[in-house]
Order: structure tokens, then sequence, then C-alpha cells
């Protein structure tokens, strides 16, 4: 079996370094063979020469390959078309991986048993959420970190994995398509529900995901993401994203819009009367999750 590892990047040329540190660690089992290939999607700093130091280092391990469109959709579909692997693994530029990761987040796809897989993805050590911001409980909101931990036993997803740990046999992106162009973060869109659409889409068609607890990424959050209206704009895309992603089939196009005011209007009280930091800024998070739904299907 070959596993190709792809990893999308752009302009992030100082944390790309560390992830491409951590994933040429991997131990993996001699029989199995594995690649590393970066898609450059049109950097303008020093990605470029990051990428062939690791290419020189490990020779016939890391790939370069340049994808001059921007968006992220299509430099993981030109990833999908040049890997040379039986099962694709995907990690991001601003992410580290543990040296098992790699091996557990792909044991289960060597049979047909399993379509896919997801692992945990888990804050740096040092990180500490501000007093507004909930990871836990009825108000937490760790998505919007790209944050992924549904605990220590392994097993059936019922949900999708996120993109940064997630892995799938060759064989479901010829059955089932890429990732939707229209759904990935590009120039002028914040939307980036390209990975976890594609997990859905297995998911409907009845094919068997796979959580592996032991496949684990850190993922960097830096100051910019801790901030409220970081999280504000990522609801608001993630709004659009919902309405964008199933049309007319989602439960928010089905209220309509005096009724998707209406919610929008409940969550806005809501914010208004809280006492609590963490359940005041949820439900302002959530007014303009409602507000990004509105202005889609206006759009629509």
């Amino acid at each position: 079996m070959l596993i190709t590892v792809i990893l999308c990047t752009f302009n992030r040329s100082v944390s790309l370094a560390k992830a491409l540190e951590s994933v040429a660690a991997s131990i993996l089992p001699p029989e199995v063979a594995w690649e590393v290939l970066v898609v450059d999607n049109n950097s303008n700093d020093s990605t470029p020469q990051v990428v062939s130091n690791f290419c020189g280092q490990h020779p016939h391990r890391f790939r370069y390959l340049f994808e001059p469109r921007q968006g992220k959709s299509y430099a993981l579909n030109t990833g999908i078309q040049e890997a040379r692997g039986d099962v694709l693994a995907f990690m991001d530029d601003d992410v580290t991986v543990d040296p098992h990761w790699l091996h557990s987040l792909t044991v289960s796809l060597r049979t047909d048993e399993w379509a896919g897989s997801g692992g945990r993805i888990l804050p740096e050590r040092k990180f500490s959420p501000p007093r507004w911001l909930a990871l836990q409980g009825p108000y937490s909101m760790p998505s919007a970190l790209a944050l992924f931990d549904l605990g220590d036993q392994p097993g059936r997803l019922e949900c999708s994995p996120w993109g940064t740990n997630m892995a799938f046999r060759r064989v479901m992106f010829e059955k089932y398509g890429g990732f939707r162009v229209d759904l990935g973060p590009r120039p002028g869109s914040e939307i980036r529900n390209e990975d976890t659409e594609f997990g859905r889409r297995l998911l409907a068609a009845d094919e068997r995901l796979r959580y592996e607890p032991s496949a684990v990424v850190n993922h960097s959050l830096p100051e910019h993401r801790l901030r409220k209206e970081y999280f504000l704009k990522w609801w608001f895309a993630f709004g659009q994203a919902d309405i964008r992603e199933n049309g007319r089939s989602s439960n928010a196009w089905h209220l309509g819009i005096p009724q998707l005011f209406g919610k929008a209007l409940g969550f806005l009280l809501r914010w208004l009367l809280a006492f609590n930091p963490q359940r005041r800024f949820y439900c302002k998070a959530m007014l303009w999750l409602w507000a990004g739904r509105i202005a889609e299907t206006y759009r629509q």
C-alpha cells in the first residue's frame, strides 16, 4: 500500500516548515510506502525554497506541486489527481503531527471495510482560551478553531472529520468526485466547508468513516484567531456555507426570510440580555450565523 499525504499551502512558509518537519518524522511499518505531496497554491513567499529543502533532505519522500488557480479546493483536487497513493491523507500547513499520526490514521484503510477516517485536532499545549470563549459545555465553539475531539474511544463516525486530520481511500474520490470549489476558501470568500461537505457526502451514501483518537495533530492558534472579530466572520461564513451546500434542501432555507429574521432576532435578544461572558458571546456568534444564512438565502 502507498499513502500520499496531501498538504496544501499558501504564504505560510514558517509554519509550513514546522509542519513538514513533524510529518518527516512519521513512524510507519517498513512494508508501508508513503510520500508527502505539497501543493503550493500560488504563494509569493519562500514556500518553494522551504519545500525544496525537504525534497533534498528526503529524496523520493517529498514532492512539490504548484497550483496557480487561487482557492484551496483547486489545490486539493490537483493534489488528488497527482497523488500516487491508494490512501490519501490530509493535513494543513499550520499543524504539527504526532510521529504515529499517519499510521494511526490510515491503518484501518488497508481494507475496504472503511471509506475514510478522522483523528483528533487539539490545540497546542500552551493554548489558553480567552474568558469569553467556551470549548466545552452548552456554549462551546471549538469548530471555529478547527478543533475536533470526540474522546478516547475509536469507533464509527456519525459526523464528518475535519480537513487537517482526515484520510480516505482513493477510490472514494473516483466514486464521489472531488472537493467543491464553491465551498473552499478563496479570494473574496471565507467559506471553508469543502472538507466537511465531502465527508457528509460519503455519510449520506452510507459509506463508513472511522474515528481514530490516537491520530493526533496539534493546531496552531495565532492571536488573530482568538479575537471576537475572527469568530464572527467565521460564523457568518458558516451560515452562508450551510445554505450554499444544501440549497433548497437546507432546513434553514425552508423557514423563509421572515422566519430567518425571527431566529436572528431571538439570538439578538439573548445576546443583549446575557450576563455570562461565554453565553453572551455564543449568542452573538449564533446571531452572525443566522445573518449568514439570511444573506445567502437572499442571494440565491
